[in-house]
This record gives C-alpha cells, sequence and structure tokens, in this order.
C-alpha cells in the first residue's frame, strides 16, 4: 500500500499540470491568432523585463546585504542579520498599494513636495512603471537570496578572506574570485526562487496594472469568459517555468562545492569610519523601505478606518481566511505525512522520482494550478450530474465547482513541497535503529507510523502546518479564481480594495496577513540566527 502513496500523490499534482499542457496539443486557431494579435507580444516583453529587473536586484540587495552581515563588523550589524529577514512577512501584493498610496502622483510624498517646492515634480520618478514593479518586487522577494547567500557566507567566514589574502588578494579581490563563486549555487537557488515568485505573482502586477501572463490569465477566463483561452496562456506560462527549472538543475548539477561547518565564533571583520556608516546606511534604507515604511503606513490607514470596517463582514473575512488556511493545512500535511513515510519506506528510483514529481507544485503560479485543477473538476462535475440525470432523472446540478473542494485541491497541489520538506528532514532525524526497534516488538506500518514517528514529528508537523497556513493565508490567484459565490477572503479583500484605489480601506486586512504572515519569519529566524 504504502509503494503506492508516492505515485497516487504525484498523479494528483501531475493531473493539472497535464491538462493545461495538453491545451498545446488542441490549439484553437482564433484564440492564439488573438493573442498573437493584441496581447502575447506584450505579455512576453514585460514578463522578460520584469523577471530580469527582479533577478539583478535581488541578487544585489540579497547577495551585498548577506555578505555585510556574515562577515563584518558595524555598528548594528547583529540586528539586521535577523531583522533583514522581515519583509517575507509583507505580501507583495501589500507592499505594492502602500508603495502607490506614498509615492503616487496624488500620495502624501509628491504632494508635500509640490507645495513646499512649488513645482510640478515633473522630474519625480514614475512609481506607475514597469521599473517601479521591479522595484516593489525586489523588496518583497530580495530576503530570499539574503537567507541562502548568508547561510553560504557562513560557513566561509573571515578565514577564507584570510586564505584568499595569503595568495596575494586583497579582500574586494577576494570577495569576487574565491567567495562569491563558492557560494554560487546557493545565490542561483535563492534567485530561482525570487524569479518562480515573479512569474507566479498575480496580485502586485494587478495593482500596478502591469500586464503578465498572470493577469492575461485573469482577465480572459473573467473577462472573456473563455477558459480554453486561459488554459492556452497558463500552458506558456508552464513551459517557462519548466524551462527554467531544467535550466538551474542543469546549471547546478555540473558544479563540485565542499561545504564547511558553520563557524559563529570566527571573529568578524570590524569596518570603521566611512565604510562602517555605509554599510550601516544601506542596511537601515532597504529595512525602512521593505519593512518599516509599509508597516507605518499602514497603521495609520488602519487607525482612521478600524472603527468603520471592524464590523460582521470583516469578521466573516477573517473567518474564511482562518478556516480555509486551517483545512488547507490539515489537508496538505496529511498528504506530506503519508508520501515522507512512503518515501522512507521504499527508496528506489521510482518512487524518488515520484516524490520529485509530487512536490513540484510549489514551482507552479497559482493562476496556473487554478486553470488546470478546475477543467478536470468541471469535467467530472459534468460527468457526475448527467450520469445522475440519465440513470434517475435526477438534476443535481453542479456538486463539485463553486466549493471548498475545488480550491483545497490546489492548495494542497501547490503547497505540498512547503510541507513535505519539513518533515523529511524531522523524519531523517529519526533513525533506523528505532524502526527495527519497533519491529521487533511487532509495531509495523500505520501502528509504526501512529505510534513511533508522529510523536517524534510533532516539530516538523508544527513548523510544516504552521507554514501552509500562512501561505494559503497570503494566496491571491488561487483564491479568486476558484472560490465559491460570496466566500471572500482577506487576500480577495485586499484586491477588491486596491483595485479600486481604495488603500486605506486595504491597510486593516493587510495588517492582519502580515502579523500571520510574522509567525514563519520568528520560526526561521530562530533556526538560521547566529
Amino acid at each position: 500500500m504504502w509503494r503506492a502513496v508516492p505515485f497516487l500523490i504525484a498523479g494528483l499534482v501531475l493531473i493539472p499540470v497535464c491538462v493545461v499542457v495538453s491545451s498545446l496539443f488542441l490549439p484553437e486557431d482564433e484564440i492564439w491568432q488573438h493573442l498573437v494579435d493584441t496581447t502575447l507580444p506584450l505579455l512576453l516583453t514585460n514578463t522578460l523585463w520584469l523577471s530580469l529587473g527582479v533577478m539583478a536586484g535581488t541578487s544585489l540587495l540579497g547577495v551585498s546585504l548577506a555578505w555585510f552581515t556574515a562577515v563584518y563588523a558595524f555598528p548594528g550589524c547583529r540586528f539586521f542579520s535577523w531583522a533583514l529577514f522581515l519583509p517575507l512577512a509583507i505580501p507583495a501584493y501589500v507592499t505594492a498599494f502602500v508603495a502607490l498610496g506614498i509615492f503616487d502622483y496624488t500620495g502624501p510624498l509628491q504632494t508635500s513636495l509640490r507645495a513646499w517646492l512649488n513645482s510640478d515634480l515633473s522630474w519625480f520618478p514614475d512609481i506607475r512603471s514597469g521599473s517601479g514593479v521591479a522595484i516593489v518586487m525586489t523588496l518583497a522577494f530580495y530576503p530570499y537570496v539574503y537567507l541562502l547567500a548568508r547561510n553560504a557566507f557562513l560557513t566561509q567566514g573571515k578565514r577564507l578572506l584570510e586564505v584568499a589574502q595569503s595568495l596575494g588578494l586583497s579582500r574586494r579581490q577576494g570577495f569576487f574570485r574565491v567567495a562569491l563563486p563558492m557560494a554560487r549555487p546557493w545565490i542561483v537557488a535563492g534567485v530561482m526562487l525570487a524569479l518562480m515568485e515573479t512569474l507566479a505573482d498575480f496580485g502586485t502586477v494587478a495593482i500596478f496594472n502591469y500586464d503578465t501572463f498572470t493577469t492575461a490569465i485573469y482577465k480572459t477566463w473573467f473577462g472573456m469568459f473563455s477558459l480554453s483561452a486561459a488554459s492556452q496562456l497558463a500552458s506558456l506560462l508552464i513551459l517557462i517555468v519548466l524551462v527554467i527549472i531544467m535550466i538551474e538543475q542543469r546549471f547546478r548539477s555540473r558544479m563540485r562545492f565542499a561545504e564547511s561547518k558553520r563557524s559563529e565564533r570566527i571573529e568578524r571583520i570590524q569596518l570603521v569610519g566611512w565604510r562602517a556608516a555605509g554599510v550601516t546606511a544601506l542596511a537601515s534604507l532597504v529595512l525602512l523601505f521593505a519593512f518599516v515604511l509599509p508597516i507605518i503606513q499602514l497603521s495609520i490607514w488602519a487607525l482612521d478606518t478600524f472603527p468603520h470596517q471592524l464590523d460582521q463582514r470583516y469578521l466573516e473575512f477573517v473567518w474564511h481566511s482562518l478556516s480555509l488556511s486551517a483545512l488547507a493545512a490539515l489537508l496538505t500535511c496529511l498528504a506530506a505525512i503519508m508520501l515522507a513515510y512512503a518515501a522512507r519506506l521504499h527508496t528506489g528510483f521510482l518512487a524518488r522520482s515520484a516524490v520529485r514529481l509530487a512536490t513540484i507544485g510549489y514551482a507552479l503560479p497559482g493562476a496556473v494550478l487554478a486553470v488546470g485543477v478546475f477543467i478536470p473538476l468541471t469535467w467530472l462535475d459534468n460527468f457526475i450530474s448527467d450520469g445522475l440525470f440519465r440513470l434517475f432523472a435526477i438534476e443535481t446540478g453542479f456538486l463539485i465547482q463553486g466549493t471548498l473542494a475545488v480550491m483545497l485541491v490546489a492548495y494542497m497541489t501547490r503547497f505540498l513541497a512547503v510541507s513535505y520538506f519539513p518533515l523529511e528532514s524531522a523524519l531523517q532525524r529519526v533513525t533506523r535503529s528505532i524502526d527495527e526497534a519497533a519491529v521487533g516488538f511487532g509495531v509495523t506500518g500505520w501502528a509504526m507510523l501512529k505510534s513511533v514517528h508522529l510523536p517524534m514529528l510533532k516539530g516538523g508537523v508544527f513548523t510544516a502546518a504552521v507554514l501552509v497556513f500562512v501561505d494559503v493565508m497570503k494566496e491571491m490567484p488561487i483564491t479568486l479564481m476558484t472560490r465559491p459565490f460570496d466566500w471572500d477572503t482577506l487576500a480577495v479583500r485586499i484586491f477588491s480594495l486596491t483595485s479600486e484605489g481604495e488603500w486605506a480601506q486595504a491597510a486593516l486586512p493587510a495588517l492582519t496577513l502580515i502579523l500571520a504572515g510574522l509567525v514563519p519569519i520568528i520560526l526561521l529566524m530562530r533556526q538560521t540566527e547566529t
């Protein structure tokens, strides 16, 4: 039974992927002609430039901040080493509407400057531009690069620079010629995470009205009412993502690096003078724009609107978000436990391949999964309804569409990897000798999982559940595109308000999501803080 678990879960994950990709083999000429003539060139151009901008920005910020906080001592270095993780708690679409609310033409900054300088501020950069979207996403996603690059640099420390200097290299040369190449696999992994988040993002680009594949899929489905056209666009996006995954894996597979243990006690290099002030200023500015300023502005807006928003309807938004996230976390963790346990019992090539396929959903954009899940479930719904009508003359209507089942399946497909890896890591700490002892007492199969392994996996299960819970709370495209009628969550509420330019009204639900997002950040900091 356990041998079949990875293949069953992998099949469930691959169904929406195969459904979307199969649309490429059934092209509709009119749809493709319309896409080529109207939207496709713009979508490709916007997506390309946005991806390149975010990759460059997150690489620059993430690597530089990781290097400074891992190797050097400067004023505030201990504070910044963990505080620079905090922007991960803010969804990118929240950072987006706060940036527009502050820096747009009608925002407080430009309004005050126009009054003070008595000028039209024609020189002021336009926040509603491709570069504005790239900057906002860079501030939201640089922690992915920072986290992984810092862990890599912590394994090198001051000793690596001393070795480089003994070979006649300066500190700057030692960084570029020794430290940076050795940390390249971690940096590439962080940049790829930021890139995947960029391709999957819907809320940020929708708020900026910057058309990419995710916004086009949504508009095609709900604006043109063409699920087939949305599937065609989703198939192109999924091919782009799969190509990126293949390139990244091939790139990293050709590298061979030796990793040393982290050395917390190695003395840091002391920075003084303008160098110390410059590094402190850089870290302060990044933290100010990526975390502090959004929190302050959201708090100001929330205080103004709090008395008018805290009503029965808002409590329903909170309840929908909490209950939906809890159900998704429960379902996803159960599937992850079964997958991790089956992978422990069966370690063959086919089982490992099935596990890898089962966890590929996290690399797929939510809009793609929404389309991929909705199409087969719609077919199944119609098949059941037609069958019941033919056999019993019963008109049931839609049994699956418009229910939470569609959302939960999509969530589990997307976030299975998030719950699987903490559980798999925790399960690795359970030695084989414990299994052998349990077998000696006649405990096997489900009994071993229930009586032996699960009590030892409480920490991993808790971590996995929290991560999935918060990710579902913040997930926008899947929720927006598959939710039942009138089942609005905090994320959907934010989208509805920001699409109408109601920044202040969106502040309270945004702060609620940020507070939820701080939970996994705190867990993460406890594991990575030195």
